[in-house]
């Protein structure tokens, strides 16, 4: 007799994947994504205006100091204020908006709102002399510069923001610092080969400083925007550029 056929085949059904094999493919994806990368690599080519933003309030600061022929506590107080209610107004919003890392979301709006908080204060007490404004100033860079120094360090190698905060941070600490050294009560007569009438007080000085870190964070946070718009423009480009394979085919 002739041997019966054997039944075909009939339609393949899925195998189910192997659960080892999945969490080995997981895991090598996993590993071509550094862990903190991905929310900070979103947002940077979005974040790019919030320097700018921030830049005005400060370099409107310097401008007005630097110009000013009176630096007496209360034009210091009143600089503060507006360049405190606007830049932690802008650094508030833009955080919460901009920037997709839940930390640096989280502190970039703790700084933010320190900031108007102490602008707020210095516009209520701009009468307050020279003790409320090298408290409220101190306060500010202190607290502020400290915050933003953190955000950077923990981000740094992973987002070109993290550089700008760093050094934006350490300046503002300096300012701080500076507060710190300069005596209140100190008074030095001028004179000299121009002799020059006058008194250099710790008022001029104090306000001057604070006109100066003014002039040059605002200046530094327009080139690190605009550093940052350029860069991410730029990647954006070469990631969407087409692709040569060894075999000589183009691929998107």
């Amino acid at each position: 007799m002739p041997a019966a056929a054997a039944p075909s085949p009939g339609p393949t059904e899925p195998r189910p994947s192997d659960p080892a094999t999945t969490v080995h493919e997981a895991g090598a994806r996993g590993r071509d994504r550094p862990v903190g990368r991905v929310d900070l690599a979103a947002s940077a080519p979005r974040y790019w205006p919030v320097p700018i933003l921030r830049a005005v309030p400060a370099i409107a600061l310097g401008v007005a100091i630097t110009f000013s022929p009176d630096h007496s506590p209360r034009v210091g107080l009143l600089a503060l204020g507006v360049a405190g209610v606007v830049g932690g107004l802008v650094l508030a919003v833009g955080s919460l908006r901009r920037l997709d890392d839940p930390s640096s979301r989280t502190l970039g709006l703790v700084q933010g709102l320190v900031g108007l908080v102490v602008g707020a204060l210095a516009l209520a007490f701009s009468g307050g002399g020279l003790p409320v404004l090298v408290a409220l100033v101190t306060t500010f860079a202190l607290v502020t510069g400290a915050l933003e120094l953190v955000t950077g360090l923990r981000r740094r190698r992973r987002t070109p923001l993290a550089r700008d905060w760093t050094t934006v941070g350490a300046m503002t600490l300096l300012l701080a610092l500076a507060f710190l050294v300069v005596p209140p009560d100190y008074a030095e007569q001028l004179g000299g080969v121009e002799q020059i009438d006058g008194v250099l007080t710790s008022s001029t000085v104090l306000v001057g400083l604070l006109g100066a870190w003014g002039a040059v964070v605002g200046v530094y946070l327009v080139i690190a925007g605009l550093s940052l718009k350029w860069q991410t423009g730029a990647d954006a480009a070469t990631d969407a550029a087409p692709q040569t394979s060894a075999d000589g085919v183009q691929h998107p």
